[in-house]
């Protein structure tokens, strides 16, 4: 009986550690499949409303500033100018952060 009992038990480590290969196969098929059109789209999507957010923003203060406080100068040029380049720092930061992740997430699965 002790010999039943031992094959079963060595039956059912042989069937869970086939199983867990199996699913870490599976796991890593996943990770490394490539992005599909939407993802690119999403990104991209992501990248322009970054941009275009603070670029509308500076624009609109700008009119607004432009018609209380008239000057020599345009102030919806100036935030213009000033939200074009906050909202290229957002988008570049946005894709290098998301760029880490993507990136740690290949080094731990390559520990794994």
């Amino acid at each position: 009986m002790t010999m039943e009992k031992k094959t079963k038990y060595t039956r059912i480590d042989e069937l869970s550690k086939n199983i867990r290969r199996r699913e870490k196969r599976k796991m890593m098929a996943r990770g490394e499949r490539e992005e599909s059109i939407w993802f690119g789209l999403g990104t991209f999507g992501i990248v322009g409303w970054s941009v275009a957010v603070p670029t509308i923003i500076g624009v609109a203060i700008g009119i607004w500033l432009d018609k209380k406080y008239p000057s020599n100068f345009s102030w919806t040029i100036t935030l213009l100018l000033v939200g074009i380049s906050l909202g290229c720092y957002n988008a570049w930061y946005w894709i290098s952060r998301n760029r880490k992740y993507m990136e740690s997430k290949k080094e731990k699965d390559k520990d794994e």
